[in-house]
């Protein structure tokens, strides 16, 4: 594991190889002098200038359920939400957002993974593994560079 620093704090980065298999937040490490493409991506994402990570995931573990979440979760565009409600419709369970949530939440590689955009019904900000504040920022983040991108 490496840490990144970032502004929603330390990151933990998990690699085999090449690919990333976890994110953690709140590294108690000091970052790590690491040259990775995991870094290189994740520092263009805080910096505004990354949309997509093309670095190679892994996604660890999981039920069959919560691996379909997290492939719904990846499809979700930069700078858009979705809700747990229409995630769990996509899945073809409307009556399981509470199960995404609890998915989302196990999700193994966030930010890279983007659970942070999942919400609640309405638009309302609720649960993330790394804390509401994280999550504030991150969309704040994604809302800015969008913003920015499509006004110039």
């Amino acid at each position: 594991m490496f840490v990144v620093e970032s502004p929603i704090g330390l990151l933990g980065v998990v690699v085999e190889g090449d690919v990333v298999v976890g994110v953690r937040f709140g590294a108690a490490a000091p970052a790590s002098a690491v040259t990775h493409p995991a870094v290189e991506q994740l520092a263009a994402y805080f910096a505004g200038e990354l949309t997509d990570f093309s670095v190679p995931v892994e996604m660890p573990g999981g039920s069959a359920f919560e691996r379909a979440v997290w492939a719904e979760i990846a499809k979700i565009p930069y700078g858009e939400m979705l809700t747990y409600g229409a995630i769990a419709t996509a899945l073809g369970d409307p009556g399981a957002a509470r199960a995404v949530g609890t998915a989302c939440n196990h999700n193994p590689v966030p930010v890279i993974v983007p659970c942070h955009r999942v919400v609640g019904a309405g638009g309302k900000m609720v649960g993330f593994g790394g804390g509401l504040e994280r999550k504030r920022k991150l969309l704040e983040l994604e809302a800015r560079v969008s913003l920015t991108r499509a006004w110039g």
